[in-house]
Order: structure tokens, then sequence, then C-alpha cells
């Protein structure tokens, strides 16, 4: 039975002072007036004061001295609601902190409050922007992937942005770091997120793949849960575990965080602090261990601020945050993807499709707003309605985002357009007989390279026009035995 307020026994008192003495987190309790009746031993530290001192003062006088900016607790006693906020103290801390009142007989007799010191995250994410930094310079100097494309399974990476974008997931993924993967959809999170499971310590263990926006919320708490056998009409009779358990010894993989429900938020949070989860209709809390790693196309940060995404879960997500470019800022991707679908819609439908080289522009010069997703589904459908081997003849004129029957596989052209990106050919840059397409690609990248070459001085010139790095550039020159104009000019 639930005691009333005021017959508690001194074996409760003992209960209370030993929850509050043992409290990981920041704890005050205050009554309705903003007097501090007791605070964690924790709390000296980030707010700079002794137990003694805080216990001997107000929340008011806290946050007019600057101790508390602001007070979570003022908050509660303004609006008589549970409340959360970002704060800073006097010792430059920032913590999240959260309040929640106590009612007694319809009348606010108490505040409980509770921060998190987030300073130690701000600088784990201070600390790996400062390695991501050197690593851009590393590259500026000409170090970094080498020679060829940098080889990833299942991704194809030739822009040095992308190249970035790897080399960080591969040093982070020797670590248990949640990581926040940024970028409009269809760019890419998912295939990064697998790569980044394969690269950590748990890429033989599960990789649980939840689209947040793809399970209604009625059913959002059984499956991301589980549930005993008899929790709810319906129920399967053995019961199921839910996802969290299933990414247990694994990668949980959560896109579209932000359609998170808040209900789910709150408790997604508990199970990332604790470690532990209880399904629907138990009693007992079963431990999980999984790495977490999120994705978004929206603005969290802006969530945050309209209050439809916790505070203290953005923190918690956003300790190493990868944005991943759209394949209109990365065109030299283009290439790569298409002769990957190419290959994989040979196999899938049994043909040795080429794709012909009228086409090559038109895919280089299209912002594709979907990104890979739509190039991807673009070349399959280009695949299917072509009525030869050779997809797309030279009809093409409408951007590629706008038709339905087009194209697929690429073979390059021998000069290249004002964007550096090869422009028409005519039929003889077709595969010859018993060409490999690597080996129709190589010699045409050496056509392009031969032909810039007569008309650049310098390395930067060619880089600049073909939206490469100038060390990409000097390695490329070097392979195919080209020097530009003027003496040492592969040097440059």
């Amino acid at each position: 039975m639930q005691k009333r307020m005021g017959d508690e026994t001194p074996l409760d008192r003992l209960v209370l002072e030993a929850l509050i003495q043992t409290a990981q987190d920041h704890l005050f309790i205050v009554d309705e007036s903003g007097a501090i009746l007791a605070v964690s031993p924790s709390s000296a530290a980030v707010y700079g004061m002794s137990r003694e001192a805080l216990c001997n003062t107000t929340v008011q006088a806290l946050e007019a001295d600057g101790v508390l900016s602001p007070s979570v607790s003022m908050e509660v006693m303004r609006t008589g609601r549970s409340a959360q906020l970002l704060q800073r103290t006097a010792t430059g801390r920032q913590v999240i902190a959260e309040a929640h009142p106590i009612y007694w007989q319809g009348r606010l007799k108490r505040i409980i409050s509770r921060s998190m010191d987030m300073t130690d995250v701000r600088l784990l994410q201070d600390e790996y922007a400062l390695l991501q930094r050197r690593f851009n310079a590393h590259l500026s100097r000409g170090g970094g992937a080498g020679e060829a494309d940098m080889e990833v399974p299942g991704l194809e990476i030739r822009s040095q942005v992308m190249r970035e974008v790897a080399q960080l997931l591969e040093r982070v993924a020797a670590t248990d770091a949640t990581v926040l993967m940024l970028g409009e959809s269809g760019v890419g999170k998912t295939a990064f997120a697998r790569q980044l499971h394969r690269w950590s310590r748990r890429g033989e263990g599960a990789f649980v793949d939840v689209n947040c926006a793809a399970i209604p919320e009625s059913l959002f708490e059984s499956e991301m849960f589980g549930y005993q056998p008899g929790a709810f009409s319906g129920a399967a009779r053995q019961g199921k575990a839910g996802l969290l358990e299933q990414a247990h010894g694994g990668t949980l993989f959560l896109d579209e965080i932000g359609e998170l429900p808040l209900a789910m938020q709150s408790k997604l949070l508990k199970v990332i602090q604790d470690g532990s989860l209880t399904r629907l209709g138990d009693t007992r809390s079963r431990q999980v261990d999984f790495r977490l790693v999120v994705a978004t196309n929206q603005d969290l940060a802006k969530r945050v601020e309209e209050g439809t995404f916790r505070l203290d879960l953005y923190y918690r997500l956003n300790v190493i945050p990868v944005t991943l470019p759209p394949l209109r800022e990365r065109r030299e991707d283009i290439l790569g993807i298409a002769e990957r679908q190419l290959a994989t819609l040979n196999r899938r439908y049994g043909g040795e499709k080429v794709m012909h080289p009228h086409i090559w522009s038109e895919l280089m010069s299209n912002d594709w707003p979907g990104n890979v997703r739509e190039l991807e589904n673009w070349l399959e459908r280009a695949w299917l309605s072509a009525d030869s081997e050779v997809i797309g003849a030279p009809m093409m004129a409408a951007p590629a985002s706008e038709c339905a029957t087009r194209s697929d596989a690429v073979v390059v052209s021998p000069a290249v357009d004002e964007r550096g990106a090869p422009a028409l050919a005519d039929e003889s840059a077709l595969l010859a007989p018993g060409q490999s397409l690597k080996a129709a690609l190589d010699a045409s990248e050496r056509r392009i390279l031969a032909s810039l070459a007569k008309e650049l001085t310098s390395t930067y010139a060619m880089a600049d026009r073909l939206g490469i790095s100038q060390p990409t550039a000097v390695r490329k020159l070097r392979r195919h035995g080209i020097r530009l104009r003027g003496s040492a000019a592969a040097e440059n």
C-alpha cells in the first residue's frame, strides 16, 4: 500500500537518503516556495557550491546569481507542469535539466529535479570534429585513399567528400559511440550504416533496420519492446522479442528517427541510459547491449524547439553527426553507382546490356532530387524498357528524373562539357568486341585526360574542370602517362 505524506518511517527516510546519496544524476528536492531541501553529492562539482550551501538557499537566489541559468524548478512553479530545458551553470558546464511537480491535496508541495551533464558529450563531439578537420587537411596535401578509388563493399565512393565520410566512419566504427546520419532522402544513409556495422566489433552480430515512420504509433511499443504471452488481445501465444532485443550484440539502426512518437522517445532514452527494457505485460527487465545508429532527413534541433523532439534524447543521439551530401554535390559518384546498378540488373534479369553514350551527359547533368534511390530506380526502368542490348537510343531530351523509360549502365564518351562531365559521343564509344567495361572506362578516362592536357597548363585547372582534387588529377595523369602543356606540368 502507498503511504500518505507524513507517515514515513525511519526506514523510509533512510531509503530516501540513500537514493539521494547514490544518484548518478544531479538531484534536487525543492519545496513549493523554492527552498532547497536536499541535493545529491554530484551536484556540488557541477554547480560550484557545497551541498550545505545549496541546501541553505533557494532556486530563486541561485538563478539570480547565475548558478542555475535558468532554473527548471522555477519553470515548474510558474506552469505547474513538468519541464525540461538546457541549462548553463556558473562553472561553465552545460546540462539537460528536467523537473516534475508533486501535488498533495490539490496543491504543489514538492519539486523533484535532476540534470545530466552534457559537457563531456560536447567535448567528444569537438574531438571528432577536430579529427575530421585534420583528416581533410591531410587529403588536401595529397594523402588519403591512394591512387585508386576507395573500395567499400556495396558502395561506390569516387568523390573526395564521400571518401572523407567513409574514413571518418571507419575510425568511429571501433567505438560504440552513437552515430547520427544526416542527409536528404535517398543519399545512402542505410548503406553507410550497414558498412559501419561491418567495420565494427559487432560485425558478426545482427543489424536491425527499423524505419520509425513505417510503424503505426499504436503498434510501436509492442514492436520495439516486445511482449509477453497474453499481454493484449491478439498477442502471439508464445510472446515476442522486440526489435531492441533482436539487436542485442549487434547494431540497431533507427531510420527516420525524427518520426519517433514522443512517448517512445522517452522509453528509448531510458533504454539508452539503463541498458535494459521491459516487455509489455512483463514485470522483469532484460539487459540489452547494442550499438545505436540513427538517421534523419529532418532538422532535429528545430524539432526540439517546436517541442516535438526531446532535448535530452537529441543530445544522446547527436554524439557523432555525419552528413551525407546529396548526389548533385558529388557527381563523380554517379558513374560508379550506374556501373554497379547495371551489373546488378544484368544479374537479376539475365542480360548483358550496356548504355548508349548519348545518355551519359543526361545522367551527369540531372540534379537527381531523389538522390541514389531515384537514380537506381530510373536505371531499372530504363533497363526493362530497352528493346535491345543497348539501353537508351539517342532520343533523350527530358531530364532524367522525368523519364520513365530510358537507360542504365555507363560507357564514357571522349570529351567533356563545361561541367567537366563527358559530352555526347558516337557509336564508336561502345564496348569493343571482347572489351570489358573497366577497360572501356579506363580508355575513355585516358581520352578525356589527353584532350584536356592539350588545352590546360596546370593540374589545378584540370582538377577544377573535372571536379576532383588536385592530388587525384596528378595521380590519374601519372597512371596514364600523360603530361600537360609546358615543362614538368604533370607535377604541378
